[in-house]
């Protein structure tokens, strides 16, 4: 169940399934990847922020500041609708300004007009009376003011309540409306922004002014204004904003033709506003909404009130420019946050937008802007997914630092060159996600991988070599193999013996093999031996499988050598431990065969258990050589293929040619002396020598002079005496018995 868990294909069907979620989650687009992708594109404003018209453009905005200057100077707001039509008349017929446009509403009669004023006093003569009553009304003034003139009134809308009443619908602006997508039916306001009615001026206003726009706009979740909209709709009646109304009586002045305005929408929303007859067209999202692409904010952009009131305005700043009236004063500010600044003020939005048309820099978000996003969530992914299995964790991050640079390149080139918002955020967290998890889940099924490779193998191995193996899977080829390898059996001699003395405990018998088999262990594992199994006090362990081993003759060898060492220390403690218990003394005596041979390595068993082992002909060799150790009188006895190497390595003498048991071959084998070092010994030179004379001459059956020999062997190397033993008796033998003229020197096992 692990191993599915840590599959590719489970990995695989999982990374697809986080791809359809982050790919579901995009195009459901709640709330906060509009917040995280507007605040990406926020920081391209801040980073890139719209060049101010230059100063001798055609037509530029400013706004005309009710400060606090302004109030100190002529009086606190709202002023008297007799000051404000002043204002205007300064600004259209001594500053030659192209438009007025208000950020104000004129709901209610001017508090300060002769008949409010009658109202308010009491004990005033009828003379008095008359006389005010014979005063123009202040209202009358401005609507008589703004007649004639290029002033838009500004209106705000109402989201809730009741509709207009009958008779009191607000003047519309004549809309032409053009659907883009052929057989379409859908009301044009069903994309739009709906409300239910308007703030509306005093009629008396509205019926005088060329232009009349909303000013009304709201920011995004966050709070912050990033887009107004160029038209709602209204008790089912479409409006133009503040600042396109202000542009359309712009053009008609300058054109001397009445102009209406187009919206354009299809079955994907909004699309633009257009002024027939001339080349204005400004874009919309699928609201209606146009994204305003700030610039710094400037005092440059503003004009004290005061300053046009007394005529202390620089006229060059003026003259046929856009001029919006709103306020920066303390206590009358509409403040709003932008990207590029925290606080401003409500009326340089709409100074801000009005720059962008006019200058016809437009940020735009079309329909197509979120299938790239989307397109860009899938090839991301889809990468992401193909390189990781080819290229591994490195390449895949290169990978994904490739694909992210080029989704930031193009949302820049988009942004700077286009003026297109294109977000880059999400499809980047979305192939870092699922970078992470696709190199998570490798990371867990190569651990998954290590710890099965440790399991399988901690009680074959050493440590360093269980690792080893974790960390390069690759070198292990679970299915089996044929493989050249070294084989070792060791053997304690005497064991039933030595076990009788533990008759009736078992635990102490069970305690020596432990003490026996643990550093017999330790020499194989720290000479990179494989230990297959444990066979009661019998070891068995090869070389060169699971991990390759150059060395395998020499590790094996030099294993049985200090093996042989070890029991020899491990003798003097039990010899004192038995003289303590007045125990007889029973020495431990080992043999070692050890062959190198082709044979099978791998999982062998059941689909229940199953064990890393080998088989073969060389692996029952090995065995057999085992077992003819004590035939010969020797600790270790090796096979031909294990000499051919050895036989530069270590001192080594060969014992006979023997056909073993269960085998029709005849080898030639050998015994180790000691290690390399004792190759140049002129001892043990003289004896090999005089040992393999030995041989030929019992082999030519020429028994005296092989028991000549044999004697002089005796002396030089007292230690084989049960080699010599056997030698003395089969001549012996041979003697009354000969083998006969065929013999080929072969001696032939009965015994295992």
């Amino acid at each position: 169940m692990n191993r599915f868990f840590t599959s590719w294909k489970f990995t695989y069907a999982l990374a697809f399934a986080l791809l359809v979620g982050m790919f579901a989650l995009r195009a459901d687009d709640p709330s906060p990847l509009k917040i995280l992708r507007n605040k990406t594109f926020d920081v391209m404003q801040r980073v890139w922020p719209r060049e101010p018209p230059p100063e001798g453009y055609p037509i530029n905005v400013r706004i005309i500041d009710l400060d606090d200057e302004s109030l100190e100077a002529i009086g606190q707001w709202p002023w008297p609708r007799t000051r404000v039509a002043e204002l205007v008349r300064i600004l259209v017929d001594d500053y030659h300004v192209a438009a007025v446009a208000f950020d104000i509403v004129f709901a209610e009669p001017d508090r300060t007009a002769p008949a409010q004023l009658v109202e308010s006093l009491e004990d005033i003569t009828p003379e008095i009376r008359a006389a005010l009553l014979r005063l123009p009304d202040n209202d009358q003034v401005l609507a008589e003011t703004i007649a004639g003139r290029p002033v838009i009134l500004g209106q705000a809308t109402i989201p809730r309540g009741d509709p207009p009443a009958e008779g009191d619908i607000p003047r519309v602006v004549g809309f032409g409306i053009k659907n883009n997508t052929p057989g379409d039916e859908g009301q044009p306001r069903n994309h739009l922004l709906n409300f239910r009615n308007i703030e509306r001026n005093l009629p008396e206003l509205e019926a005088n002014a060329p232009g009349i726009g909303m000013f009304s706009f709201s920011p995004d979740e966050d709070n912050i204004v990033r887009r107004v909209p160029l038209v709602v709709a209204v008790n089912g009646e479409l409006y133009p904003a503040l600042s396109v109304e202000s542009l359309r009586v712009v053009l008609e002045r300058l054109q001397g033709t009445r102009l209406s305005l187009f919206f354009q929408y299809g079955s994907e929303g909004a699309r633009s506003v257009a002024f027939q007859g001339s080349q204005f067209s400004l874009p919309t999202d699928a609201s209606g909404h146009a994204w305003v692409y700030y610039a710094p904010y400037t005092r440059d952009r503003y004009v004290s009130a005061k300053d046009v009131m007394d005529h202390s305005a620089d006229p060059a700043l003026l003259v046929n420019t856009i001029v919006i009236l709103g306020t920066s004063a303390a206590g009358l500010q509409d403040i709003r946050a932008t990207p590029l600044s925290e606080g401003l003020p409500g009326v340089e939005v709409h100074a801000q937008i009005l720059e962008n048309i006019l200058s016809n820099v437009f940020l735009t978000r079309d329909q197509y802007a979120p299938m790239i996003e989307l397109a860009a969530i899938i090839v991301a992914g889809l990468a992401i997914m193909v390189v990781l299995p080819l290229g591994g964790a490195l390449w895949s991050l290169f990978a994904v630092i490739l694909v992210n640079a080029g989704l930031m390149g193009f949302s820049y080139y988009q942004f700077r060159e286009e003026y297109r918002l294109v977000g880059f955020v999400y499809p980047l967290l979305c192939s870092v996600l699922l970078y992470t998890f696709l190199t998570m889940m490798n990371y867990m099924r190569e651990e998954q991988a290590k710890k099965q490779v440790r399991g399988a193998f901690a009680q074959y191995l050493s440590p360093a070599m269980v690792e080893e193996l974790a960390s390069n899977p690759e070198r292990l080829k679970l299915g089996g193999e044929m493989r050249n390898m070294t084989l070792l059996f060791s053997d304690i001699r005497g064991f039933t013996a030595i076990s009788e003395q533990f008759r009736g405990n078992a635990v102490g018998l069970v305690s020596l093999i432990n003490r026996f088999l643990t550093p017999m262990t330790g020499i194989i594992l720290d000479r990179k031996g494989t230990i297959d199994k444990y066979m009661g006090d019998c070891i068995m362990a090869f070389w060169n499988a699971p991990l390759l081993d150059d060395e395998q003759v020499d590790h094996s060898i030099d294993a049985a050598l200090a093996m042989t060492e070890e029991v020899e220390r491990i003798n003097v403690i039990i010899e004192a431990e038995a003289k303590a218990e007045g125990r007889r003394f029973f020495p431990i005596k080992v043999g070692v065969g050890i062959n190198t041979g082709e044979v099978f390595v791998g999982n062998m068993g059941s689909d229940q258990r199953f064990d890393y082992s080998v088989i073969g002909d060389d692996v029952n060799l090995a065995s057999r050589l085992e077992g003819q150790s004590k035939t010969y009188g020797v600790i270790i006895v090796i096979g031909p293929n294990t000499h051919a190497v050895a036989a530069d390595l270590y001192a080594t003498l060969e014992l006979d040619k023997i056909q073993v048991k269960g085998r029709q071959e005849a080898v030639t084998i050998y015994t180790v002396l000691g290690r390399k070092d004792m190759l140049s010994d002129p001892a043990y030179i003289a004896f090999k020598a005089k040992h393999d004379a030995m041989l030929v001459a019992y082999r030519s059956q020429d028994w005296d002079l092989a028991e000549s020999l044999l004697a002089e062997c005796r002396q030089m190397w007292p230690s084989l005496h049960g080699l010599h033993d056997l030698y003395a008796e089969r001549i012996a033998e041979f003697r009354i018995n000969p083998p006969g003229a065929d013999w080929d020197g072969v001696y032939v096992a009965t015994s295992k």
